[in-house]
């Protein structure tokens, strides 16, 4: 499953949203999307899974391969951590 946390105001998360959207259309590959600034649950959630990883948003998270990704990236590196293909640059 594939996850990522974002807040409707952040910066990086808007820039990131097409990327997102790029990879369900080109690559049919769905990613599990969680607003955690307005939705407690959501934080809570995150907090499940961002461990001392990332602290911040957007965080994404591969459960099958445990990689993440913190901040933005490129669409090549996005890619890349969905597939499991290899290991995306961690920033953040």
């Amino acid at each position: 499953m594939l996850l990522e946390f974002y807040g409707n105001e952040c910066p990086h998360c808007v820039r990131m949203a097409p990327l997102v959207e790029r990879l369900k259309q080109e690559e049919g590959i769905t990613v599990e999307q969680f607003e955690v600034w307005h939705d407690d649950d959501n934080s809570i959630k995150m907090d499940e899974y961002d461990t001392g990883l990332c602290g911040g948003v957007p965080f994404f998270f591969n459960t099958e391969t445990k990689e993440f990704i913190c901040g933005s990236t490129s669409y090549e590196d996005l890619c890349a951590w969905a597939k499991g293909e290899k290991r995306p640059q961690r920033s953040g």
